[in-house]
């Protein structure tokens, strides 16, 4: 079996090698009504969350960016993702590569330092080895990105409630829309309030309204209660006083949501917790019937 899975092992890596060079010295054209597109399309507004690149993982795997690219990675939802958490997508597919091609490398390496200790493992042990690991470091960090991105998206949600409060009570002692969702979000720390305080200066230095700005700061995020605060907010040129019955509404609806969520997850870790008393529990019957299921096997 292990002669058979060397000769497949070997082959689709060198594959794989060969097939990504081609790639890097000759990319694809695009096709012709691709650069059509993007030469007619105007130009879409610069994106409110900021990314950047750094870290030794991602200038090791920069050349294969092109190639992860061409097999249209990363995903849409994914992109979302790395765009929440302030990460480029060049910068978390290098650093894929460069985990998967670790991953590949080690247990031969590792492998090739026992035989010359004199504890050989064969060769198919390293290389079955450094597939596992191969893909466990091309696919760990997709879920990383996800967790993390939930993360901030449950914290920008609770803190998004503390602000509609704070804009409400500003708006009933007297202030203005602009000036409330100004004054409120200067108070905030942390980085939601970092994320909105950006898309309010956004607004400023291009002449937007603020509710637009923010109405793109919720499809970045994929935040949809944001976006329904920019559409209430949109009301107040027409609205007038109506405005703070909207925000209180949605605060209150957002403190329900998030209520529900955390009985939701205390439900969840209690059910979980079952498992291990379940298994004790089991594991305590056995104990007992061991000896009296040996005694009537030995009787028979």
């Amino acid at each position: 079996m292990t002669a058979l899975i060397m000769p497949l092992a070997l082959g689709a890596g060198l594959g794989a090698g060969l097939w990504a060079l081609a790639i890097y010295l000759f990319p694809p054209r695009p096709a012709l009504r691709v650069v059509l597109s993007r030469a007619t399309t105007p130009a879409s507004p610069e994106p409110i969350l900021a990314t950047g690149e750094a870290g030794w993982a991602a200038r090791l795997g920069r050349p294969a960016v092109a190639p992860l690219r061409a097999l249209g990675l990363p995903g849409a939802r994914l992109t979302r993702d790395l765009a929440v958490i302030g990460r480029s997508t060049s910068t978390h597919l290098a650093e894929k590569t460069t985990l998967a091609v670790a991953g590949l490398v080690l247990p031969t390496l590792l492998g090739a330092a026992l035989t010359v200790a004199g504890f050989g493992l064969g060769v198919g042990l390293p290389v079955i080895g450094g597939l596992v690991l191969a893909a466990a470091g091309f696919v760990l960090p997709d879920l990383q990105v996800r967790a993390e991105a939930a993360k901030l998206r449950t914290a920008f949600r609770h803190a998004l409630s503390a602000y509609l409060d704070l804009v409400w009570i500003t708006l009933a002692g007297g202030a203005g829309v602009d000036s409330a969702l100004g004054d409120v979000v200067a108070v905030g720390r942390g980085w939601a309030f970092a994320q909105i305080r950006r898309a309010l200066d956004t607004a400023r230095l291009t002449r937007t309204t603020p509710w637009a700005t923010l109405r793109r700061l919720g499809e970045e995020l994929d935040v949809t209660e944001l976006a329904e605060l920019a559409a209430s907010v949109s009301l107040a040129g027409t609205e007038g006083a109506k405005v703070r019955t909207s925000l209180a509404a949605k605060a209150q609806a957002l403190r329900t949501h998030q209520i529900t969520e955390a009985e939701g997850d205390a439900q969840a870790a209690t059910e979980r917790m079952s498992l291990p008393v379940m298994a004790l529990f089991l594991g305590f019957l056995a104990f007992i019937a061991y000896p009296a299921l040996v005694q009537v096997l030995n009787g028979l």
